[in-house]
């Protein structure tokens, strides 16, 4: 069984910083950064590539785990769009961020052990690329995935604004 209180957390935070963002405007991004919907996107595509990853090791299925389509510029236009923008994003990360939650705590042992292909890209470069267990790709999103994104998004506020989210 995993704990999920290290994922439920980052998600957390992850979700006020998106809002102290919503908040402050629509601040424009750094050249070549996304902006905050575009990162929210982002988080709803790892999401679904998570879950679809703990629903196939929970039920012996054959899968791998990569995160391209989650970069692709499209794709992220398309999620925005169909989840309405800023806040239906943020609605769907806190119910993914549920299930996700309630999937990991239900894996055994060797479903959290499962290895799976993988293939992560940040930046156009090759981050990782090579077999990871369910465990490691969990505990990477609330170790690095979902602050990192945090990061991003808290970076967006303008310079007078506090940056860290409002508890």
């Amino acid at each position: 069984m995993l704990d999920t209180t290290p994922l439920r957390n980052a998600y957390g935070t992850l979700l006020d910083a998106a809002a102290t963002v919503a908040d402050s405007g629509d601040p424009v991004p750094p050249p070549g950064e996304w902006n905050a919907d575009q990162n929210l996107a982002h988080v709803v595509l790892i999401n679904t590539a998570t879950i679809a990853a703990v629903s196939s090791a929970a039920t012996s299925m054959v899968t791998t785990y990569d995160n391209r389509l989650a970069q692709d510029p499209w794709t992220l236009d398309r999620v925005i769009t169909l989840a309405g923008g800023n806040t239906g994003l943020r609605e769907r990360i806190t119910l993914q961020a549920e299930a996700l939650c309630a999937l990991g705590a239900m894996l055994s042992e060797t479903e959290l052990n499962t290895s799976l292909p993988t293939l992560l890209l940040s930046n156009g470069k090759v981050g990782l690329d090579q077999p990871t267990s369910l465990r490691d790709i969990l505990n990477g999103i609330a170790e690095l995935e979902l602050p990192g994104h945090t990061q991003q998004l808290l970076a967006l506020l303008p310079a007078h604004t506090p940056t860290e989210p409002a508890m």
